[in-house]
């Protein structure tokens, strides 16, 4: 009978095994520095692109009036006013109307 598999199962860290007291700690290879070089690198290029606006302030002052979205969707809603979702009223003489046959009492 073959314990070995059960045993090296069993004698493992309680929890997540990189976290905490006893952790394992992974060793630190070229891969991953060359790995979190370019990420750095890929992250700077990124903040120097934002950093520069791409639009001058006079340029970005007045570009959105041009195409007069704002003006359409007033004008929309002006003419197609937002109707109130409620039910209409029901009362009880017109659930039960269709009980009346006479008004004259026998």
């Amino acid at each position: 009978m073959q314990l070995t598999l059960i045993n090296f199962f069993k004698k493992t860290v309680p929890g997540h095994i990189f976290r905490g007291k006893r952790r394992l700690v992974r060793q630190v290879t070229p891969k991953d520095i060359r790995q979190k070089i370019k990420e750095y690198e890929q992250q700077e290029y990124n903040m120097n692109l934002l950093m520069r606006p791409y639009l001058t302030k006079e340029q970005s002052s007045g570009h959105a009036k041009e195409l007069g979205k704002t003006a359409a969707k007033i004008k929309f809603y002006y003419d197609n006013p937002i109707k109130p979702a409620f039910r209409p009223h029901v009362k009880i003489e017109d659930r039960l109307s269709h009980l009346r046959v006479s008004e004259a009492w026998d």
